[in-house]
């Protein structure tokens, strides 16, 4: 059976293309061997329980691995003290084939009996005691039992035994996976309390493997799929230009080659597999990504929409391009990074990738469109913009010009300083809408510069978004795009300056800069 991107469950080397991670499990077996306790604790579908189970690969000669889920476990196993010690032994003899005899025996005397934690830890003691090989213990999925009372007992005897090492054996590692923070659960109690951050998993050490995908490991995968179809790519551009989109987001990369080999790949467009292993073909493929449901994307919506106050900070950050400080005892930025829709760049705030931010720009715009009269205007003027395939970008910046003179020409300066790009997106997204994509430089992106990205039908259009500071400063803006279309290899961009001056020339006009044209129109 051929190899195939996977996006659902565990990665299998024998099945499935996948980035070679031994790299990162070096680093993991280093903690493991310096006897540290730890969480991996990432978002949702960030290769978690892969490296886990290619973790105990790369242990086993060396250790004892005992690799359990918690996900399958019910919830009737946490009910009671007894249930959950019942169910732990036979997960875990069912899970390790070097338990002793002896070991064995009393673990399954515990089963369906009135035993305690105590006891079993007695016995998980007695087992490192006479091991010849450190034991590593290995739990997946511990956020299903993240807010049992008998979870944190189990956890406080883990950590008694870790600080009592010295004179009681005890596990050489233990490893626990989830999405949420383990080191700062919220316990419950009785009677109707509010529930407050106690866990006992203070004894982890940070987990600082950075688990993302690098561009020369995308890289590597590629050229072991370009070995089995040979398509002519050249994987190094296409790898770099995959981790532009997503930042090395472990669904977010097999996700993009998944579409491209099995969606964009034979399409009308991209015929064979040659045509779609492209910069447009990638292109194609983050169209499809960002026009489709899934879970992932449903999670950074129910995020935004739980935390008021973090859609106030993306909103800033996004629009207005704020500079939002990162604190990571703010709740709503904890969230957020734990959930792994923003990260700490040099103590700013940032959305993780480009792929979530088009999301989230998306989210943003088509709640306020709906009452939008530009957005309104974009949808009606939508066909005039269309040519034999091609977008006509000065045509928009024309239109839009011109209603948005005649819609907020009025307004006090502090209004249009704050929205004025934001209304921007909002006419040009309906006319790109479903044929092609934006996105935001962010390099570029403040309070007075913003570069937006569109990809239309294989053809690129970079338009500088600023306010307007003077003729020195416009001179600098021009020769900042003039710089920024050498890098992309263009020899037309277009600006759009948000003028204050009541003296201003409202219009479009064209420039030729040391052999590029620019674009410039001015509201």
């Amino acid at each position: 059976m051929p190899k195939y991107f996977n996006t659902t469950a565990i990665c299998r080397p024998k099945e499935h293309y996948m980035v070679d991670i031994t790299e990162k499990l070096k680093q993991i077996k280093r903690m493991v061997d310096a006897g540290q306790y730890f969480t991996i604790n990432r978002a949702r579908q960030y290769g978690k329980t892969t490296t886990l189970r290619a973790l105990q690969a790369f242990l086993k000669d060396e250790y004892i691995v005992i690799s359990l889920d918690f996900q399958m476990l019910s919830s009737a196993d946490f009910s009671t003290e007894m249930a959950f010690v019942d169910a732990f032994s036979s997960e875990l003899l069912d899970a390790c084939e070097e338990v002793p005899n002896k070991i064995s025996d009393d673990l399954n005397n515990l089963i369906g009996k009135r035993t305690t934690l105590s006891m079993l830890f007695r016995i998980l003691s007695k087992w490192c005691g006479i091991s010849s090989k450190g034991i590593i213990l290995i739990i997946d999925e511990v956020d299903n039992a993240s807010n049992n009372q008998i979870f944190l007992d189990f956890l406080a005897q883990i950590r008694g035994y870790y600080i009592n090492r010295d004179v009681k054996p005890t596990f050489q590692s233990v490893i626990l996976s989830s999405v949420y923070d383990i080191k700062n659960l919220k316990q419950k109690f009785e009677n109707g309390a509010e529930p407050r951050r106690n866990s006992p998993w203070n004894i982890a050490a940070d987990f600082l493997v950075d688990m993302s995908f690098s561009a020369k490991e995308i890289e590597g995968m590629l050229n072991e799929y370009e070995s089995d179809y040979h398509t002519g790519m050249n994987t190094e551009i296409s790898a770099n230009l995959i981790y532009d989109y997503t930042a090395g987001y472990p669904f977010l990369v097999s996700k993009l080659c998944k579409l491209i080999d099995e969606r964009v790949a034979g399409s009308k467009n991209f015929p064979e597999k040659t045509d779609a292993w492209t910069k447009a073909g990638i292109i194609e493929a983050v169209k499809l990504l960002l026009n489709e449901k899934n879970t992932l994307f449903e999670s950074l919506v129910n995020k935004i929409q739980d935390y008021p106050q973090l859609h106030e900070i993306i909103y800033e950050l996004l629009f207005n391009g704020k500079t939002i400080l990162y604190n990571s005892l703010n709740p709503s930025i904890e969230a957020a990074e734990m959930f792994g829709f923003i990260k700490n760049n040099d103590g700013q705030v940032m959305v993780s990738n480009r792929i979530f931010e088009t999301v989230l720009y998306n989210l943003f715009l088509a709640e306020e469109a709906i009452n939008s009269n530009i957005a309104k205007a974009g949808l009606l003027d939508k066909n005039q913009f269309i040519n034999h395939g091609h977008l006509n970008m000065r045509l928009v910046l024309e239109k839009f010009v011109t209603h948005f003179n005649d819609l907020f020409g009025d307004k006090a300066e502090k209004f249009i300083e704050e929205d004025g790009r934001r209304y921007f997106l909002l006419y040009l997204r309906p006319i790109i809408n479903g044929t092609g994509n934006y996105y935001i430089e962010s390099r570029t992106r403040n309070m007075e510069r913003t570069d937006v990205i569109v990809d239309y039908l294989g053809e690129q259009f970079i338009i500088e978004l600023k306010i307007w500071r003077g003729d020195a400063y416009n001179t600098r803006g021009e020769k900042q795009l003039w710089d920024y279309l050498s890098y992309y290899h263009l020899d037309k961009g277009y600006m759009l300056s948000f003028n204050f001056n009541k003296n201003k020339k409202i219009g479009v006009k064209e420039l030729h800069l040391n052999g590029k044209t620019l674009i410039e129109a001015t509201v």
